[in-house]
């Protein structure tokens, strides 16, 4: 019996050890199913994030396409080349600007036709509907002066009816007068060029400046390879020597029979005038040796950009100087020589006390400018000064406190010599023929 009792007993603790174990793997099967199922939960969570995330980033994607092809056709539609012209330097041509406005007009066609193909050349994927702007800037009437004495045309006024009618020829062609000073014309074209230089819309540059050695500062800061690119230099007159070496940099190109190709010769035309009157109406004048022009003192101040015809010489000025005489206003009112084929040589002045060094000329009487070396690095940081050329250089700025360069600035010695070479890139409105002692510009 006690045998029957004790394996009763031990089949008890087997099924109590198998129950267990039993409720064990249940209980482990059941926090499996929980953990299995927060998972899921998360699962379904994330999978729910990541679709709405999917349909967000495509429909954003579907509007930047939209915006970006808006964006490109309003860049497309509102495309432009700029035509940018000193005509202090690029005159056009004398049977245009003699026709008056009616010449005007023609200009402003040929122009445009010869940049629609041009264009056409070198960017042929550009739309068909782009805009030509042009913007010529001048001083009218001292440019109109000096051609009424070159004998170019009949009256002065002959030049604002060809600007007006090239400005009326276009919508979005403008002839500009910028009135007497200095720079008046350089500074207006800098500015809108460096205005339009990285603006997308403007695909292209053409810039009229073969004539004036400033603006080569201004092509020189231009650094970027896709910019240099759209940009071609005009040439009108030769290119000049500084402008000369930076065409391998830049495209150039020529519009035949638009503009002049050399520069306005007053006294060519004179001596022709005076070839072709009557014989009776001529006194014969000799010809003294050519010999250095030698002042006893200064003429005031006459910037460069005056009208031609405020200059007057003074009366111990003119009473030296033969009758072809070498400044703008005299060349206006004196009597040529008969049977001269070259500018007319100069005088030997009588000699006086008082005396300063000579004006080096050539053997026609010719001003010649001295040869000058300087530093590009100087030169650039000279000109950042803005240091008044007139100020610094003669002492006699006509502007006085109203002149909108500095005057208080300390130059040592050779940022003055610097300056002086800042100077004579601005070519002096008298040329060659120059008599002023203490003129700061160039003379070529």
């Amino acid at each position: 019996m006690a045998n029957d009792t004790n394996a009763l007993r031990r089949y008890y603790e087997e099924l109590r050890g198998t129950e267990h174990a039993k409720n064990t793997l249940i209980e482990d099967l059941l926090q499996r199913l929980d953990s299995l199922s927060q998972e899921y939960q998360q699962e379904k969570l994330d999978h729910a994030r990541e679709s709405h995330f999917n349909r967000e980033v495509q429909l954003r994607e579907l509007q930047l396409q939209d915006e970006l092809r808006k964006i490109k056709a309003s860049v497309e539609r509102d495309a432009f080349v700029l035509v940018l012209i000193d005509g202090d330097g690029m005159i056009f041509d004398d049977h245009l600007i003699q026709a008056g406005e009616a010449g005007g007009k023609e200009a402003a066609g040929i122009l445009w036709g010869a940049v629609r193909d041009y264009v056409h050349q070198k960017i042929p994927g550009l739309s068909s509907d782009y805009k030509i702007v042009t913007r010529v800037y001048a001083n009218l009437k001292g440019l109109g002066e000096v051609c009424h004495r070159s004998g170019i045309l009949d009256s002065p006024s002959v030049l604002e009816d060809f600007a007006r009618g090239f400005t009326g020829s276009k919508q979005l062609f403008d002839f500009v007068d910028v009135g007497t000073g200095k720079d008046r014309a350089d500074d207006k074209i800098s500015e809108l060029f460096k205005l339009h230089l990285y603006n997308y819309h403007c695909r292209h540059i053409i810039f009229g400046c073969s004539h004036d050695n400033g603006y080569a500062r201004l092509l020189e800061d231009v650094a970027d390879r896709p910019v240099l690119d759209q940009i071609t230099l005009l040439e009108g007159v030769p290119f000049e020597r500084e402008l000369a070496i930076l065409k391998s940099k830049y495209e150039s190109t020529k519009f035949e029979s638009l503009f002049r190709t050399t520069k306005i010769n007053v006294y060519q035309q004179q001596f022709h005038q005076q070839q072709m009157r009557p014989q009776s109406m001529i006194q014969p004048i000799p010809l003294p040796t050519p010999q250095p022009i030698q002042h006893t003192q200064s003429m005031p101040y006459q910037s460069p950009y005056q009208p031609v015809g405020q200059r007057t010489p003074s009366a111990s000025t003119t009473n030296s100087m033969n009758p072809m005489a070498v400044s703008w206003a005299s060349t206006a009112i004196a009597t040529p020589p008969a049977h001269v084929a070259s500018p007319p040589p100069t005088p030997q002045p009588t000699p006086s006390t008082n005396a300063v060094k000579a004006i080096p000329r050539n053997k026609y009487g010719q001003r010649v400018d001295p040869l000058m070396q300087y530093d590009k690095g100087e030169l650039k940081r000279v000109q950042k000064i803005h240091m008044c050329n007139v100020h610094f250089l003669r002492g006699d700025c006509p502007y006085g406190d109203e002149c909108t360069h500095d005057h208080f600035y300390k130059p040592n010695k050779n940022e003055t010599q610097t300056l002086r070479y800042v100077a004579r890139q601005t070519p002096c409105r008298f040329g060659t023929a120059c008599d002023d002692i203490k003129c700061i510009y160039g003379h070529r």
